[in-house]
């Protein structure tokens, strides 16, 4: 399917106010994981900041962006900036991570964004359309939290092993059977779509790489955040995860669970602070926008977008509810440009 997908009336609403929703909270985060250091400017970049000064003003033409639900509030955010400053149509649409690689070794999208790196048997399909110059860039970091209803007085932490009983074929129907101690109610579930990079990180972390267990499938998956976050909203007794922006956007109507790795009572919650210092494991993970080389030769406005991308990628990315870069990140993502710009 080529058009963006559809949000309710109820998730688009959601959406809209999302930014405003997050965008002090993850800032002050930010701040607080930095240890209260250089600040970050506010402003968004009109002109290239990066190695090499852009003409933006100068750019028409049209590009389309596809993949990622998590990544998809970050490309709206610098597509509705870069429109201000180019005569360049950029069209944001979410498919999910898979579905965007899938459109994008077809030719179809010039970027796809990614909240997983690009697996090895997708890189393959691409080969043989003759898409072989994939270049990846990193534009963020999410901590994927996992949420419950916002009147659940009962879950504050759940260990990699209870989250694996909870989301595994053949695993817990009810709560008690994670903890004696929940009440004898069925678990509904919220989860990402197969296509869904949100939906591969959380199984190859949760279930696969750990336990070999394979996945539970229900009827309640999504493409779209916003409606995994509304569902477990109207549920006493649901669990679901996506990335952190839709969480910090639904305020509190869900509750963010802490995540016990080794099961030893060390309970870490989702944060700024925590994805960068390295405790928020195994959740915390970057986010990625991927294009090709001769896209970057050959089609300036594609150049444009990614450098301006970059250039204003530590402002957008807190107001969109996620995490920045550190700054070494950010210039390496910088340095695989030099080659292209002028």
């Amino acid at each position: 399917m080529d058009s963006p997908l559809s949000l309710s009336t109820a998730a688009r609403g959601r959406g809209a106010a999302l930014v405003l929703a997050v965008a002090a909270t993850m800032a002050a985060l930010f701040l607080v994981a930095c240890g209260g250091g250089d600040e970050a400017s506010t402003d968004v970049a009109g002109e290239s900041a990066g190695p090499s000064a852009l003409d933006y003003g100068s750019l028409g033409g049209e590009i389309r962006v596809d993949g990622s639900s998590t990544v998809f509030p970050i490309s709206e955010a610098v597509a509705e900036e870069f429109s201000k400053v180019s005569g360049t149509h950029v069209n944001v649409a979410f498919s999910g991570t898979g579905g965007g690689f899938e459109k994008f070794c077809r030719g179809e999208i010039q970027i796809a964004d990614a909240s997983r790196p690009i697996k090895g048997d997708e890189r393959q399909v691409c080969d043989g359309s003759g898409i072989d110059d994939i270049i990846e860039i990193q534009i963020g970091i999410d901590a994927l939290t996992v949420v419950v209803n916002g009147g659940n007085d009962f879950v504050t932490c759940l260990s990699v092993k209870q989250l694996n009983q909870i989301f595994k074929a053949g695993g817990a129907t009810k709560w008690n059977q994670v903890d004696p101690s929940f009440p004898d109610q069925n678990i509904v579930y919220y989860y990402p779509g197969k296509d869904s990079g949100t939906y591969d990180y959380f199984r190859e972390q949760i279930l696969t790489n750990v336990y070999a267990s394979q996945p539970y499938d229900g009827p309640t998956s999504s493409e779209d955040d916003n409606v995994l976050a509304l569902g477990v909203e109207g549920d006493k007794y649901a669990i679901g995860y996506f990335g952190i922006a839709y969480f910090l956007g639904a305020g509190q109507s869900l509750k963010a669970v802490a995540i016990d790795q080794h099961g030893d009572g060390n309970c870490v919650a989702p944060s700024a602070e925590t994805a960068l210092n390295g405790t928020y494991e195994p959740l915390a993970r970057p986010l990625f926008i991927y294009t090709r080389e001769s896209f970057l030769k050959e089609r300036p406005e594609v150049l444009g977008f990614v450098n301006f991308y970059l250039d204003n990628v530590q402002t957008l990315v807190p107001q969109a509810g996620y995490i920045q870069l550190p700054e070494a990140t950010l210039q390496a993502q910088y340095v695989k440009l030099e080659g292209f710009l002028p």
